[in-house]
């Protein structure tokens, strides 16, 4: 019997980024003569490193559809529609929670398959604040900090760069401040600067820990007892609304405002340098397939990105309610800009907008230097 074929993969260092992948290789290891690993790297690194390096040295990677424009500038990736039939592709993007697969999709190729759906969305511990008294308002969200500081309780936001990036880019899109892919279009800078004073106004009501945190921090916080009532915008994470997760279950809910709330996810791509492409997509159609998204998928902590799984009442059990309490809000996500500049200059906003929170810069000084920097990290990218 020959030997089977091994397949490295790289994913986040989260349960729901590594615990379903496992499952996955175990379960397609079964019927087929392949091996499959998994590494796992920081929820930073999933954002910002280099897509080049890591396709050099894997098969497969779980990625931010942000990095869809490297993928077609670089050739870092080998396109999906190379292995997967037409028909296929097309039952995967209608099986799309939201904007997932089209996420994905860039230069006329797919780059990754939707394997994991989520989106910033509020949350809540159900013991310190009910349902009724959830803020549907930035207004109301200050609001409320205010009375749970009179009882020694908090608001809790992610305001490390590069949450604190993400969260300004949901207020962007909701004051109709767009980043566009290219130079040809500029946000308005009164809403850039709106949208700057709106996230001050949260960082300065909210827990004084939030400054460095990301959402895993504060939903161990939350979860694991500390006076955390709330949070207006933090990337769902489905692990914490399950019975015996933590000590405390979470509740998750819609953001405050007009929606828009920025998309979030990973994809499942192929490198170029994979030396069984065909193989590996054929891995990967399995794991973001319907039947073990809603199955296996789910029952390992995963949060899936089929709609068939969200739509499912045993998946949505499993997951203590929390595709019931957040479908609405993603499939209303926004989607940031694919194009080959962006995820170096995400990096960038996300140090800008956190030295704007933790200093004395004007929202208009910082406004200017975010287009002056969008408008030629763009340009020069399309030279």
């Amino acid at each position: 019997m020959s030997e089977p074929i091994t397949l490295r993969g790289i994913t986040w260092d989260h349960p729901r980024g590594y615990a379903p992948l496992l499952a996955s290789a175990e379960a397609y290891g079964r019927d087929h003569p392949v091996r499959i690993t998994w590494d796992k790297r920081s929820l930073k690194d999933f954002g910002d490193a280099d897509l080049r390096e890591l396709a050099a040295a894997y098969d497969l990677l779980v990625i931010d559809h942000p990095h869809a424009g490297v993928a077609a500038a670089s050739g870092a990736l080998m396109p999906f529609d190379e292995f997967i039939a037409a028909d296929q592709l097309a039952a995967f993007a209608q099986d799309s929670l939201g904007p997932s697969f089209a996420s994905y999709r860039f230069g006329g190729h797919t780059w990754a398959l939707p394997v994991d759906a989520a989106c910033q969305v509020a949350v809540t511990r159900p013991d310190l604040l009910p349902a009724e008294a959830l803020p549907h308002t930035w207004e109301e969200v200050s609001a409320l900090a205010k009375q749970l500081r009179a009882n020694g309780q908090f608001v809790g936001m992610a305001l490390c760069p590069t949450d604190a990036m993400c969260s300004f880019l949901t207020l962007c899109a909701q004051n109709g401040a767009r980043f566009a892919d290219d130079a040809s279009a500029l946000a308005s800078p009164a809403r850039i600067e709106h949208s700057l004073r709106q996230l001050r106004t949260l960082a300065g009501v909210c827990h004084p820990d939030c400054l460095s945190c990301n959402p895993i921090a504060v939903f161990e916080a939350m979860s694991k007892g500390a006076p955390i009532a709330y949070a207006p915008l933090l990337f769902g994470y489905t692990n914490y609304a399950r019975p015996g997760y933590r000590p405390h279950r979470l509740r998750f809910a819609a953001i405050p405002g007009a929606s828009r709330a920025l998309l979030g996810g990973a994809g499942l791509a192929v490198s170029s340098h994979c030396q069984h492409p065909s193989v590996a997509a054929a891995y990967a159609a399995f794991v973001c397939g319907s039947e073990f998204q809603k199955s296996g998928y789910v029952t390992a902590g995963g949060q899936p990105a089929s709609l068939a799984a969200w739509e499912n009442p045993q998946a949505d059990e499993i997951a203590g309610g929390f595709f019931t309490q957040t479908r609405t809000t993603i499939q209303q996500a926004s989607v940031r800009p694919r194009a080959a500049y962006w995820p170096q200059f995400q990096e960038w906003l996300g140090e800008c907008i956190h030295r704007f929170l933790t200093e004395a810069e004007s929202p208009e000084t910082t406004a200017a230097v975010i287009l002056k920097a969008h408008h030629a990290c763009a340009l020069e990218r399309h030279r």
